[in-house]
């Protein structure tokens, strides 16, 4: 029996923190010809990162092509590219953005300004929210204890209650970092039912997703913005990748 490609990335990932930060990077490739649009990426996600209302990490639009009786539908999840060259990072006033040693684009929340979103409008995939302090449950009679809860990102814990950190921040997908350092896969990549994502250290030729970035047709996203994405896609046709988008 071929080993699971979960646990092959598992191992791939304990091995590539055996090295330094800068000698690892983390990149992902998401394999849309697999993606069933289930969502338990997106819920795995929310409930993962405990993202609020009007904060989303992970998403996955749908375009259709063909006409009745031959109809496609295809699914294309959507998440922070973790530029190699970041219009957010350019874009931000107070240098909270920035890219790390090993791939990841991260958010200092402490030095945020609160500045409205400049970071998000500069995003080109839509993938930086700004946090307005919301809850799921506002408008009830009453809000729920567990989303007035503390989140933790970036090794740091987060009272949500009295307006505090992260609320009036830009905040994005960060490959769930916390779970990283503890040697854990990103939670999308563990729930994804069609095994569409694969995920690991490009730069060690042993593992998977080193492997599969030979082996597949990749498709990178708005290649003409310059932006140098390191999350790929998988596609046998660009053009409804593109349709995905619109």
């Amino acid at each position: 029996m071929s080993e699971s490609i979960i646990l092959r990335m598992q191992k791939d990932l304990e091995r590539a923190l055996l090295k330094p930060a800068n000698k690892r990077k983390w990149v992902m490739l998401v394999d849309i010809r697999k993606c069933t649009g289930c969502h338990s990426c997106s819920v795995a996600c929310k409930a993962e990162n405990k993202t609020p209302e009007g904060v989303n990490y992970r998403w996955v639009k749908e375009a259709e092509d063909g006409e009745f009786p031959n109809v496609m539908r295809i699914f294309m999840p959507g998440m922070c590219m973790q530029c190699d060259n970041a219009p957010c990072i350019k874009a931000c006033p107070s240098g909270a953005i920035y890219k790390r040693e090993d791939g990841i684009v991260a958010i200092d929340y402490s030095k945020c300004q609160s500045c409205g979103g400049a970071a998000a409008n500069a995003c080109p995939y839509s993938a930086i929210s700004v946090d307005k302090g919301n809850y799921y449950t506002e408008g009830t009679p009453k809000v729920m204890d567990y989303e007035k809860g503390p989140i933790y990102e970036y090794g740091h814990k987060y009272e949500r209650e009295g307006n505090n950190l992260p609320i009036g921040s830009c905040r994005k997908c960060h490959y769930c970092l916390h779970r990283l350092e503890m040697g854990v896969l990103p939670a999308c990549v563990t729930t994804c039912l069609g095994g569409a994502n694969y995920f690991g250290d490009i730069n060690d030729p042993e593992s998977l997703v080193y492997q599969k970035a030979k082996e597949l047709n990749l498709y990178t996203f708005l290649a003409s913005e310059g932006t140098k994405p390191t999350t790929k896609y998988v596609a046998d046709d660009v053009e409804l990748c593109k349709r995905c988008h619109e």
